[in-house]
């Protein structure tokens, strides 16, 4: 009846939101849950700006005691009911809840800063007033959110000393490498952010010039929108955070298409402070879903774990568990590492002998899907994208094949191709695709990436090493795997002139490999 209660609560305000109907600037709502109260306020950020908040209160706080607070900055476009449902749960459990909905959207003032100094500055001021305006306890600040929410605790977390624990889902840590990764342009994961923060906010002046630039393949900017996204990424701010220590746990899923797990794998690495990292099946936002409606969620059962160990002392165990924790795209249960490293642990290598000659501009049917879409198949139906991998045609995709493997293999963590290329022109794009192939032919994609090079001299080798995206997949006994290259994927922005052809070669002084991580029995 609770879950229920909040969701009737959030579709109301949701609605409301939409037609204008939130409290209006100043005013406070305020309203009850079993016990839990519920305001909706506003709060000044940077400038001024206002921010449009609601604010969770255990039952029966008076004041006289002190409570540990979580502050949610909202996901990019949602507005800012978007947390209620955990919100009330947290507060149930004895934490203040502050959500907020970020700059630039919804009816929060300012324009859409995209993680910059201003949405940080942004979160350090709600802090502010959670202490000053709710029975929040200054030695016990948390942070969590989903995708931009995540992004944006994970910054606040190196700018503010204060930020104890944070909790970010299906974010990102070093922004070019999620959506410009292999430097290519991830065509569809930036047309679709760029459209739902025209519909439900207002980008600002820089940002419309940064997607400009990028959507339009603008070179001369490269620079510029590479040094655009460092300043946005939690990466850059390695050392204060790790002189901060806050309790990070990072959540993902294998499959997300904005923000893809390679990323965060490294960022946990390079934590010295408390950490745990978890990955599962699915693609951007999609393993958090349905606890944001209230629903049981693994997920946010592991970031309330994470917040009553670090903020709270409630010995429950997590610090005594193995860290890295995988849910394979399978029925199979959750593996646990003692770290990243290893997870991909046991390498295999398959040779890739033959030359492959492919021409460019036509794609040949292997891809890697449609963003949002296949991985959500893929999560609750285990169907990711497939190809005939015998029908592709040989002049627009290089193919090699493994033999059939005796014993099932659990592909773990991230697979590297390093192959030698040969173009006719200086610049050009291949996506890389690692299938499953079963014995019909019909091949389901393990992972892929795309990888995109510059400036190179027409007929003049070069070597490349190319990390594909992470995952954890179990190839059944009596499959083989294939890689397939081609030069078009609608996922991506390619860049191979008209008649461009690719030659893939295996000099005998530097092979070509595939090699595959493999779970150690």
């Amino acid at each position: 009846m609770r879950t229920a209660l909040s969701f009737a609560v959030s579709a109301a305000l949701v609605a409301g939101t939409a037609l204008g109907l939130a409290p209006a600037a100043g005013a406070a709502t305020t309203a009850e849950s079993g016990g839990t109260t519920v305001r909706f306020v506003d709060i000044a950020g940077d400038g001024g700006t206002v921010l449009k908040a609601n604010v969770v209160t255990p039952a029966g706080a008076d004041g006289s005691a002190r409570y540990p607070v979580i502050v949610l900055p909202t996901s990019w476009a949602m507005p800012q009911v978007e947390y209620l449902a955990q919100a009330q749960k947290l507060a149930d459990s004895g934490y203040v809840v502050v959500s907020y909905n970020s700059r630039g959207f919804w009816q929060s003032g300012g324009e859409i800063e995209t993680a910059g100094p201003k949405d940080v500055a942004d979160a350090s001021l709600v802090i502010d007033w959670a202490l000053a305006h709710t029975p929040a306890d200054p030695a016990r600040v948390g942070m969590a959110g989903v995708s931009y929410g995540a992004g944006i605790s994970l910054l606040t977390a190196a700018h503010d000393k204060r930020v104890r624990a944070v909790a970010a889902l299906s974010g990102w840590a070093d922004l070019i490498d999620s959506i410009y990764s292999g430097r290519t342009q991830h065509l569809q994961a930036a047309a679709l952010l760029g459209g739902a923060g025209y519909l439900t906010g207002r980008p600002g002046p820089e940002l419309r010039e940064v997607l400009g630039d990028f959507l339009s393949s603008n070179l001369d900017k490269e620079d510029e929108m590479i040094a655009w996204g460092r300043e946005r990424s939690a990466a850059t701010y390695l050392d204060a955070i790790n002189a901060n220590r806050p309790a990070i746990m990072l959540g993902n899923a294998w499959g997300d298409t904005i923000f893809p797990p390679n990323q965060f794998a490294s960022f946990y690495e390079k934590l010295s402070g408390p950490k745990r990292l978890e990955f599962r099946p699915g693609d951007h936002a999609t393993a958090e879903a349905t606890g944001l409606l209230g629903l049981p969620n693994d997920t946010w059962t592991s970031a309330h774990r994470w917040f009553d160990h670090h903020l709270k002392g409630v010995d429950n165990g997590i610090d005594r568990e193995r860290p890295v924790r995988l849910k394979p795209r399978s029925d199979a249960g959750y593996e646990g590492y003692p770290d990243w490293k290893s997870v991909h642990a046991n390498q295999r290598k398959f040779a890739l002998t033959d030359s492959e000659h492919l021409w460019a501009n036509v794609d040949s049917g292997a891809n890697g899907g449609v963003v949002l879409l296949s991985n959500l198949l893929d999560q609750f139906f285990q169907a990711p994208p497939t190809a005939s991998v015998p029908l592709l045609p040989r002049a627009f995709a290089a193919v090699w094949q493994s033999g059939r493997y005796d014993s099932a293999q659990r592909v773990r963590g991230t697979a590297r191709l390093h192959t030698t290329v040969t173009p006719t022109a200086e610049s050009g794009t291949f996506v890389a695709y690692l299938y499953d192939v079963g014995p019909l032919g019909i091949g389901k994609l393990v992972t892929h990436a795309p990888y995109t090079f510059h400036d190179r001299k027409p007929g003049q080798p070069f070597a490349v090493d190319l990390d594909l995206f992470s995952t954890a997949y179990d190839v059944p006994a009596g499959h083989r795997l294939a890689l397939v290259v081609d030069t078009v994927d609608p996922l991506y922005i390619e860049h191979n002139p008209t008649g461009a052809q690719l030659t893939f070669s295996s000099p005998a002084a530097d092979p070509s490999y595939v090699s595959v991580p493999l779970r150690a029995e």
